[in-house]
């Protein structure tokens, strides 16, 4: 008899905050035998950290995966290879293995591009929904993103943003931290510093809270996990 096949699940654990993950989230996860859990260079597993503030993870397998930073498509598709790879190993003997990502599962997430590997291999995928990490900014700093009849524009940080800020409505810019120089001259030049604000490391021990830009030093660095706000 040939054995089932596992499922890939990619599941949203929100922005930090333990409390943040769904009562579904925390039963696909606790369902699985086994976690792939993206890794930095520096052996930090961030999803995993915030897993393992709603659930004991003691008896799972735990997979680290490594991803590059690099631009390049080829050095990208190697490393999705790689790691596709490494959770078809489990999959192919009928283990499931959930994939924790931060905020939610369909929004600049790596679990999407292994989804794509995964599925061309044969084996099935499920996504599970988390709390964007946009929607829990707009909640600590106890503003409303979209007003009736007001776009909503996502763009990650590193996008052209001149053209960002031109557009009408609530703007959210991604990941903003590595570009914050410029990202704060580009908002100045439009004069729009007072309609913007800024949470780092929403939801963890380290969340810092800008209420406005005006507030944010300009020769502080500001965190990978940066989202700015600019509501007009």
């Amino acid at each position: 008899m040939a054995i089932k096949k596992g499922i890939f699940y990619g599941v949203g654990v929100g922005p930090g905050d333990p409390e943040l993950m769904t009562v579904k989230a925390l039963r696909v996860l606790k369902q699985c035998p086994v976690l792939a859990c993206p890794q930095t260079r520096s052996g930090e597993m961030l999803a995993l950290d915030i897993v393992k503030g709603g659930m004991d993870v003691s008896e799972k397998t735990i997979v680290p995966l490594h991803f590059t930073m690099s631009r390049d498509e080829q050095v990208q598709k190697a490393a999705h290879c790689k790691a596709a790879a490494q959770v078809a190993m489990y999959l192919q003997n009928g283990q499931d293995v959930a994939m924790p990502n931060l905020g939610d599962v369909s929004i600049y997430s790596t679990f999407c591009y292994l989804m794509e590997e995964i599925r061309v291999m044969g084996y099935e995928t499920r996504m599970v929904a988390g709390v964007p990490s946009f929607c829990a900014v707009a909640a600590r700093l106890g503003i409303s993103l979209t007003e009736m009849n007001t776009p909503l524009h996502i763009a990650p940080g590193s996008a052209e943003l001149s053209e960002v800020l031109a557009w009408p409505g609530s703007k959210i810019l991604m990941k903003s931290g590595r570009q914050m120089p410029g990202v704060l001259e580009a908002i100045e030049e439009k004069d729009l510093l007072s309609k913007s604000a800024m949470v780092q490391n929403c939801g963890l021990p380290n969340e810092k809270v800008y209420e406005t830009l005006q507030e944010f030093p300009k020769d502080e660095a500001a965190g990978y996990f940066a989202t700015v706000i600019v509501k007009e």
